[in-house]
């Protein structure tokens, strides 16, 4: 006898049902380690972020291995000028927000929604263009996918190093977000910068400000001077760009800038 249609449905409804909920436990738990691994900072330094292990492999996997560069450095051993200068440059509400600038945010959002606007007029002209060249559309050059970027604190970007995946979507900025707020309820703004300016890329293997220090000014970070602190928060941005010209028309003006900003800016 075959089983009745009504029974079938509700099997089927309840391994969904049950589905549903071992994914709801499985997202509650993966917060939950988030939440015991930031706590864990307030008094062990992270060993590494995911960010550097994804580095690591492919540096170790690549033709041309590159020397890693890293050493941790308290707090009071980085100059108070990197402090101000990283500030300055990436995140000048870092002492009043809670790990997120919602303005900032906005305009991001914004901005990815005129440059999704754009693709698809591109990718509708393309397909035009194929059309009236009596060509199929796969043949014509496909517009490139929008970028889901920034509006990120510094809050946010040590959150995306510390623990996610380099892929840009919203569900990945979501978690950030959550992350960040996680951060900032448990860690002080001094502790945060603190892991911050030791585990932040700036270069090719060249992680943290006293690997960094060494490697463009041949000094440790705790004597770096306003205007070598300026020219290192300039290449945070994109520093395997910048680290092969450190020293070019751009990154000097644009560190002048960020030296006029300095005084300003309080570190915690």
């Amino acid at each position: 006898m075959s089983p009745r249609p009504g029974r079938s449905f509700a099997g089927a409804g309840r391994s969904l049902g049950r589905f549903v909920l071992l994914l709801v436990i499985c997202f509650i738990a993966l917060q939950i380690g988030f939440v015991v691994q930031i706590a864990a900072m307030l008094a062990i330094d992270p060993a590494s972020t995911t960010f550097q292990r994804s580095e690591a492999w492919r540096i170790a996997t690549s033709a041309r291995p590159i020397a890693w560069q890293q050493r941790w450095v308290d707090y009071e051993g980085i100059s108070p000028h990197v402090k101000r200068a990283v500030i300055a440059a990436e995140d000048a509400g870092f002492n009043e927000h809670s790990g997120v600038e919602w303005e900032a945010l906005e305009k991001a959002w914004e901005r990815n929604q005129r440059a999704e606007a754009l693709a698809e007029r591109s990718t509708e002209r393309a397909a035009a263009e194929a059309a009236r060249r009596s060509r199929p559309a796969a043949e014509s050059k496909p517009a490139r996918a929008a970028k889901v970027v920034g509006g990120s604190t510094i809050t946010q970007q040590l959150a995306k190093n510390l623990f996610l995946a380099g892929e840009r979507n919203f569900v990945r900025k979501g978690q950030e977000l959550m992350l960040a707020w996680v951060m900032e309820a448990v860690l002080s703004k001094q502790r945060i910068l603190e892991i911050y300016l030791n585990s932040v890329e700036w270069g090719e293997g060249v992680f943290g400000v006293e690997a960094a220090a060494r490697r463009y000014f041949r000094t440790g970070a705790g004597t770096l001077t306003a205007h070598q602190a300026a020219q290192l928060a300039v290449m945070l941005p994109a520093p395997k760009r910048f680290e092969k010209r450190p020293g070019s028309g751009y990154v000097m003006s644009r560190a002048a800038t960020i030296v006029a900003r300095m005084g300003a800016v309080d570190i915690p």
